[in-house]
């Protein structure tokens, strides 16, 4: 087994680590994904749990994306590819776990980590853009797929079409699959927006 392989399949491990679920375990001793929206993220997890828990699970799940190229650069030898497919195997960790019967969150805060790490700048664009959005409108699911769909078009303006293009837009179609049911309720006026007591708080 070569190492590129070896450091796909190590941070798709790394992204399974689920820690919302393992913080509302530890601090409630309750299953995060049976409270709120049932995502196991931190948007969910700020709903349940409160600001402080939300913070470090987002930080966690960033450092994992990041981590993950990293260690695909590392192992890889630099090539771009490995690199990118260890980001795209951490995203897939965090959303189908395999230490949580493959229940996991929507994988945009590991997103953020693979991104800003693989391509900054349009990664940072895009994001910016994305915290507006939901600084005005206060849906943290519509920045998300604000962020993942600008993301590829900043990178092919900046004349980037090789890999990191075409990762960007896996990247986007599972987040667009995993926010699916979030569309419809954006459409609908029925999505929760940032604030809102749309879960009961764990006290």
């Amino acid at each position: 087994m070569t190492l590129p392989i070896v450091a796909v399949i190590v941070c798709y491990l790394l992204g399974s680590v689920s820690f919302s679920v393992v913080l509302s375990k530890l601090l409630k001793g309750i299953d995060i994904r049976q409270h709120g929206s049932g995502n196991a993220g931190a948007t969910n997890t700020l709903r349940v749990l409160g600001k402080g828990p939300a913070i470090l699970v987002l930080a966690l799940d960033v450092l994992k994306g990041i981590a993950a190229v990293w260690l695909g650069r590392w192992l890889g030898g630099g090539d771009e590819w490995t690199a990118a497919l260890c980001g795209i195997a951490a995203i897939i960790g965090h959303n189908w776990p395999i230490y949580f019967r493959f229940r996991g969150g929507k994988g945009i805060a590991t997103t953020i980590g693979v991104m800003a790490t693989l391509f900054f700048f349009p990664a940072l664009y895009a994001g910016i853009i994305a915290i507006l959005s939901i600084v005005f409108t206060r849906y943290v699911s519509l920045g998300s797929l604000i962020f993942v769909f600008l993301t590829p078009i900043f990178l092919a303006v900046s004349g980037e079409f090789g890999p990191y293009f075409w990762t960007s837009l896996i990247i986007g179609v599972f987040a667009f699959w995993r926010h699916r049911t979030n569309i419809v309720k954006i459409v609908q006026g029925k999505e929760n927006k940032l604030g809102s007591k749309g879960g009961k708080r764990v006290v």
